[in-house]
């Protein structure tokens, strides 16, 4: 009867054991799978943070796209100041180029 009884606690000592493994293979998981949530959530704030600035870029875009083609419009006044100045300094560039080769004979 004391070796049963002996085995027994031997059987007994040995369940205890793999539970206690068991237990910590289930903590490590657990651990694991909270790291992983954690690590999602980041990421999710990360792809709301940047959906959201690229919404605003898009939308800044759109009101200078707007504002541009208003300006740019055909037959207004704005749209030929703006033609006449770019003319203008094309032309002043030019001779400004000719007048400095003829003054400095390059």
């Amino acid at each position: 009867m004391s070796s049963s009884r002996s085995q027994e606690d031997t059987y007994e000592a040995q369940n205890d054991q793999r539970l206690d493994e068991l237990h910590s293979k289930i903590r490590t998981l657990r651990g694991v799978t909270t790291d992983i949530y954690d690590d999602a959530e980041r990421q999710n704030l990360v792809l709301d943070e940047t959906t959201n600035a690229f919404g605003s870029i898009a939308s800044g875009l759109t009101s200078s796209a707007d504002r541009m083609a208003r300006s740019v419009s055909p037959n207004t006044v704005k749209t030929i100041r703006i033609a006449m100045a770019i003319v203008s300094f094309f032309v002043g560039m030019w001779l400004s180029k000719i007048l400095f080769y003829r003054l400095f004979g390059w």
